[in-house]
């Protein structure tokens, strides 16, 4: 099994078990506070709570000779408040000198970007244009006797959907999620998916796959329109009622939205789709998602085989006592989202997978520093 740089990938076949986090019930997310605004051009802000040590562990972060090289931002929100950001580094250009990160810098999304896509896919589910249980509406599935009929919207946002694809970023020969991106798939990169034949029954198996994210997308895109309708449904009703100002998505030559991998926007702009995590769905008293919804995506489904943390639907999960859900991304890129805590943590960055663990207990450390507030 190979994850490749993706701290939230897992390159193959995961057996579902039945351990006790799958039965656990999701903790309760907070409501925003009635004294603290919503964030509007600016976030509101507040100092780090008495007793939150934060020094050591940012100061780690920022290292340029630690395993967690290189950070190029940290923001916390706790409270619906800001309450921490840091930004260092140059991003790489291919043709000038770095470029450095600062609070108005667009950072690449990478993985969390199918978080993103879960939100999407949950205003279209609201308005009655998507269904859950129903056959996937992929046009390649659509004939008699072809077993990909049975693979539904659920399936494929559990990762469960059975579609042999091979998410590899280390093994081009064998690697079907850079063949999508940087091949022969490129140019319709949800019909490349698409295109794979079942490995296992729909629903039997847990398999992380960019390539599923992809056809979700390109189901979107027949649904909206794809190319530039796609692209302001997406500035309309989640970038838009957000603030995000700075967000921006890459689409393929077909007009899909590349979901699994390519959304760009400053940190605190992650933290504001966070923050509507966080908050149920509910943006400045506005419900964006439909009830339930956020649920759905953190209760666990699934178990990585490899390190035991736990999948909804297109968002990963672990058993703490805090609640923790988070969008990951290639080479660190993470948005932890914190119900007991009421607590938002963004990192982004670019560390490798050798040093993926000392990423995960970082997260954890800072998790739990707040714990000192409550």
């Amino acid at each position: 099994m190979n994850r490749g740089a993706d701290a939230g990938a897992v390159g193959g076949f995961g057996p579902l078990t039945a351990p006790d986090p799958l039965a656990t019930a999701v903790l309760p997310l907070p409501a925003q506070l009635i004294d603290v605004p919503w964030p509007d051009e600016d976030w509101p802000t507040a100092e780090v709570p008495p007793g939150v040590e934060l020094r050591r562990l940012m100061d780690d972060a920022f290292d340029p000779e630690g395993p967690l090289h290189q950070t190029y931002a940290v923001v916390i929100v706790h409270h619906g408040r800001l309450v921490f950001e840091r930004y260092d580094g140059l991003l790489p250009q291919w043709d000038r000198p770095g470029k450095p990160v600062g609070r108005e810098t667009p950072l690449l999304s990478w993985s969390m970007a199918k978080s993103m896509l879960h939100a999407v896919v949950g205003m279209l589910v609201a308005e009655g244009r998507l269904a859950l249980d129903e056959p996937a509406p992929v046009p390649q599935w659509d004939n008699p006797g072809d077993p990909r009929r049975a693979i539904s919207l659920q399936h494929l946002l559990d990762m469960r959907d059975g579609l042999d694809f091979t998410e590899d970023y280390v093994d081009a020969d064998a690697s079907d999620v850079l063949q999508m991106l940087f091949g022969e798939g490129r140019h319709d990169m949800a019909a490349f998916a698409a295109d794979r034949p079942l490995a296992s029954g729909p629903g039997t198996r847990f398999n992380y796959s960019s390539g599923t994210s992809n056809v979700i997308s390109g189901i979107v895109a027949r649904e909206v329109g794809p190319g530039e309708p796609y692209r302001r449904f997406l500035a309309d009703r989640l970038f838009g009622p957000l603030g995000m100002a700075s967000a921006t998505a890459t689409f393929d030559d077909a007009g899909t939205w590349v979901a699994a991998s390519y959304a760009y926007a400053t940190a605190r702009d992650f933290a504001r789709f966070g923050l509507l995590y966080l908050r149920d769905g509910v943006w400045a008293g506005r419900p964006l998602l439909p009830a339930g919804w956020v649920d759905g995506g953190r209760r666990p489904r699934s178990v990585d085989p490899e390190d035991g943390d736990l999948y909804g639907s297109h968002w990963w999960t672990r058993d703490n006592p805090y609640g923790t859900f988070w969008a990951a991304g290639h080479e660190g890129q993470y948005i932890d989202v914190c119900p007991a805590l009421d607590l938002v943590v963004v990192r982004m960055g670019r560390t490798d997978t050798e040093h993926g663990e000392h990423l995960k207990r970082w997260r954890t450390e800072v998790i739990e520093a707040f714990d000192a507030a409550h």
